[in-house]
């Protein structure tokens, strides 16, 4: 459900679990926390994440968040570690991106989304807190008001919407979707890992 594919210094992580939304189970968190720790001993260059089908990710599972996944801590190591990661990351999302699932592209370095996708992450009405981290990168990206209006009023929001808001950075076709985020990843590619995490680490 989670596929792992290497060329040149990029890493692609593609969720495959299209008919159920790409919904994620514990197994499929805890095996993109495997591909990321195994990508940065690799001294990766570039991660893409991405997903098949029309969505990006609904989030957890239904039935595994009814048993505890909806408040496990493998979310925030999964985002933790993307975060801490050297390398260029990028979410090619393919279609919405809907509750836990926000960690994991917030956590990316950038945000490309096809027209259709919509963001929500509706933890107010389910009773749940955001992970720890998400709020913060939240406010970041979009400033303080437009974090509560996602976190606390279950705001739906349109792609164009989320680029002008600084959500994403970058609105593609799904046609051109991953070759957009392989062009993105081109020069950072063609370095040394060592260049790759200098700048990454002078932006920090």
């Amino acid at each position: 459900m989670i596929r792992v594919a290497e060329e040149g210094g990029v890493w692609t992580l593609t969720l495959d679990r299209p008919d159920k939304a790409n919904s994620l189970t514990a197994a499929m968190l805890e095996s993109l926390i495997e591909a990321v720790d195994r990508l940065q001993a690799a001294e990766a260059r570039v991660m893409i994440l991405t997903g098949t089908g029309r969505v990006f990710s609904a989030g957890a599972d239904l039935d595994e968040a009814r048993a505890g996944l909806a408040t496990s801590p493998l979310w925030e190591q999964l985002s933790g570690r993307i975060a801490a990661l050297p390398c260029l990351s990028i979410a090619a999302l393919n279609g919405t991106l809907a509750g836990g699932a926000f960690g994991m592209a917030l956590a990316c370095d950038l945000r490309l989304a096809v027209p259709g996708a919509k963001f929500f992450y509706p933890v107010m009405k389910l009773g749940f807190l955001p992970q720890p981290s998400d709020p913060a990168r939240l406010a970041t990206l979009t400033g303080p008001a437009r974090a509560k209006m996602i976190l606390m009023t279950g705001a739906r929001v349109e792609a164009d919407e989320a680029l002008a808001w600084g959500l994403v950075d970058r609105i593609c076709p799904a046609e051109v979707l991953l070759g957009e985020a392989r062009a993105l990843a081109g020069d950072a590619a063609g370095a040394s890992a060592v260049h790759v995490a200098a700048i990454k680490g002078l932006i920090r």
